[in-house]
């Protein structure tokens, strides 16, 4: 499942198409996803403007002038393919910049290649998969396309939003300054779960997932089955384990944005491009192999933790 870096790079990927831009129309060709789509939902979005789009953990966040917010889960295989303006289509194949030469370039500024809309971008999904497509004022479309129907799509009013049931009991953002060693030290003094349990624990750190905790850890020296209150100490003060493990985090998630995520079965970008953070792993579904930290020598494990694969290693992680 896309984890934040992944929803980060697809609103990225969006926003040169969608915000500012009036949705002049929307076809809505099934009644659901994981759930019904909200009542009205086409009628709702129809000549509204997309403001601006925001992401809260793993939820893409469409804010319109009409008040209401509407909320997106890429589920499994949710992925949104964005096809040209009218006026700015092109007798070119298509192409991504890693398919070609450097990019030059537009006369808005953005590089040939990457400006997402001047092209057709191919992800390879089935047309009869494309649940819901957006019609912007400039001719672009934007296509949602989820061959699982794990995704799904929600309309809230923007002054429920913070209180909704998916976002009130959302943690911290990890990028953001709220994420120090006092907070993580302070949630976790006395927890004896497992640290990797912890820090996917939604209500703690908002949008940590599997691939990148595991990463982070590594990163910081830290096994994953340590319990929580590692972090803490006695009085509640941060561990060395805590003040390494922040920065950790942090470093990784940046990381994988800059690389455009990780494709790992069904995730692609918005231009439809493969990210390449899978490619910079270090621990995570690398079993058996040799540690990668200088000088370590120790050996990839991956073992089980509430059903969830982790990988570390067992010389350097303690």
């Amino acid at each position: 499942m896309p984890e934040l870096p992944e929803v980060e790079t697809v609103k990225r990927g969006l926003e040169p198409v969608l915000a500012g831009r009036r949705l002049v129309r929307v076809e809505q060709r099934r009644p659901d996803l994981r759930f019904p789509l909200p009542e009205r939902f086409a009628e709702r979005l129809a000549c509204r403007v997309v403001t601006a789009l925001d992401r809260r953990a793993k939820y893409m966040l469409w804010h319109l002038d009409s008040g209401e917010t509407l909320i997106v889960h890429l589920g499994m295989s949710g992925r949104f393919t964005i096809t040209p303006h009218a006026a700015g289509s092109r007798s070119v194949a298509p192409r991504t910049p890693r398919q070609g030469r450097v990019p030059g370039p537009t006369s808005d500024g953005i590089p040939e290649g990457q400006a997402l809309g001047q092209f057709m971008y191919v992800t390879g999904a089935t047309a009869a998969h494309d649940h819901v497509v957006f019609h912007t004022e400039d001719g672009a479309t934007v296509t949602y396309n989820d061959p699982r129907r794990f995704g799904f799509m929600l309309l809230v009013p923007g002054t429920e939003l913070d209180t909704h049931p998916l976002m009130r009991g959302l943690g911290i953002e990890p990028l953001g300054n709220g994420l120090n060693a006092v907070y993580l030290a302070m949630r976790a003094h006395g927890r004896k779960a497992d640290l990797k349990a912890f820090l996917l624990d939604q209500r703690i750190v908002a949008g940590l997932g599997n691939i990148y905790v595991s990463e982070a850890l590594h990163r910081a020296g830290i096994s994953p089955h340590r319990a929580a209150g590692c972090l803490a100490k006695s009085e509640g003060r941060p561990t060395g384990r805590c003040e390494r493990l922040i920065p950790a985090i942090r470093d990784v998630l940046i990381a994988a944005i800059e690389a455009g995520g990780s494709s790992l079965r069904d995730y692609r970008h918005a231009d439809g491009a493969l990210g390449d953070f899978q490619h910079q792993f270090l621990v995570y579904d690398r079993d058996g192999e040799p540690c990668q930290r200088a000088g370590c020598g120790g050996m990839v494990r991956r073992t089980i933790q509430a059903g969830r694969s982790t990988f570390h290693c067992t010389s350097c992680q303690r």
